[in-house]
């Protein structure tokens, strides 16, 4: 009789954005050039300061570090949050983890028992469900639309949220920028959402990784800036986006709630401690001048406005531009995004290029939902963009013809 796995593994869900990785391996070893549009990764450099910090490491012993992070680290967040979002943090507010999913994974955990349920607005970050799956967690999805800039309903955003509470609601999981939308909530936007947790006894986990990235002067209001949320708001926060140091896989929780990192250090004990030479060099990171994020965000915001030009072009594509993070959520003129990418890969190259996103049905709870949807990271170079945008232009046209005019 052979041993069994568990039910729980089954039930998480391969990732939509890595899931295809292996049709594009495929793709390259026959010879043909992909372009990655598919994950979230910047080319702009890693700043200097972080290998300078790791380089002139000189203790004798890279022994174990406290579970909670390195004081040097905590200590520049502590003043990025007083300098930048005018909240004043102690120490305590924050515990360092390995990248803002192991955040997310300890404040699922901490948050939510088995079957208790998160509301969420879909599409969201596709690896909520693979940790909500896991944590026996399950999703309750708020419906967004693109027609709506992917933010919440209108004519009602407070019912939209409030009829989806049930008794074994926990809180409100969202991102701030979105990702895979861009979307940034307005200050009403986050008031109101604060205000639902705060009167339904929620937890709000804000996941505001790409918080340094919003467009064309657009106002951003964290969730961790209302005193009289305080106690109900979880913020996820990482080194990756902000310093385009996405290897280093430096995260933190952050929370003013005393019981809720209380009880997060436990699972931080639990793994022992964060990297060492990786926080060292973070810390570092938080030295980098504010030109170097000034700069960063301008190109990317080019790099947004490269891409929208090229999709909106596209006959049959639908899109609303991205607010803030690096990507871009679009309905294509297929009706399985999944199939295609996979065409895209085994059948197609224009001149021997092919590109590889990301089907957005697995961004979504509802079933059905995204099936002709797709996400593209807009943080590559604008040439590399443009490039993209044309292959899959002539990819949708040559899709839709493949088989006697049937898409």
């Amino acid at each position: 009789m052979n041993p069994s796995i568990s039910g729980r593994s089954l039930a998480v869900p391969s990732s939509p954005i890595r899931g295809l990785i292996p049709f594009a391996e495929r793709a390259l070893k026959a010879g043909k050039k992909v372009h990655f549009l598919n994950i979230g990764q910047p080319d702009v450099p890693t700043p200097k300061e972080y290998f300078e910090a790791v380089r002139s490491f000189s203790e004798p012993v890279l022994a174990y570090g406290g579970s909670h992070g390195n004081p040097a680290l905590i200590g520049a967040l502590l003043r990025v949050y007083r300098e930048e979002l005018g909240v004043c943090l102690q120490p305590e507010h924050v515990l360092v983890t390995a990248g803002g999913s192991e955040a997310l994974w300890f404040t699922v955990m901490v948050l939510c028992d088995d079957q208790d349920e998160l509301i969420v607005p879909e599409p969201f970050y596709a690896n909520y469900a693979a940790v909500c799956a896991g944590a026996g967690v399950r999703i309750v999805p708020v419906t967004t639309r693109t027609e709506d800039g992917y933010h919440l309903p209108p004519s009602a955003p407070a019912a939209a949220v409030e009829s989806k509470i049930t008794p074994r609601t926990k809180g409100i999981l969202l991102s701030h920028p979105g990702n895979p939308t861009g979307t940034v909530f307005t200050r009403e936007e986050v008031k109101l959402l604060a205000d639902v947790a705060v009167r339904s006894g929620l937890f709000l986990i804000a996941d505001e990784v790409y918080r340094d990235f919003v467009y064309d002067g657009r106002p951003f209001t964290s969730f961790s800036s209302l005193e009289e949320a305080k106690e109900h708001v979880v913020v996820i926060d990482s080194v990756s986006k902000r310093y385009s140091a996405c290897g280093a896989r430096i995260g933190f929780i952050v929370s003013r709630n005393r019981s809720v990192m209380e009880q997060a250090m436990k699972f931080a004990q639990s793994r022992g401690c964060t990297p060492t030479l990786e926080q060292v060099g973070a810390a570092a990171l938080y030295d980098v001048p504010a030109s170097f994020l000034e700069g960063v965000r301008s190109e990317y915001q080019a790099r947004r406005d490269t891409l929208c030009r090229a999709m909106e072009t596209i006959p049959g594509v639908t899109l609303r531009k991205p607010e803030g993070a690096f990507y871009l959520s679009a309905r294509i003129p297929v009706e399985d995004a999944q199939a295609f990418a996979v065409w895209m890969m085994e059948e197609f190259d224009l001149d021997g290029e092919t590109v590889l996103f990301a089907p957005l049905e697995g961004f979504y709870a509802t079933p059905g939902l995204g099936r002709n949807e797709i996400r593209l990271c807009t943080a590559l170079e604008k040439e590399t963009l443009a490039r993209a945008a044309e292959i899959l232009r002539a990819g949708l046209e040559a899709y839709r013809y493949r088989k006697g005019g049937s898409a």
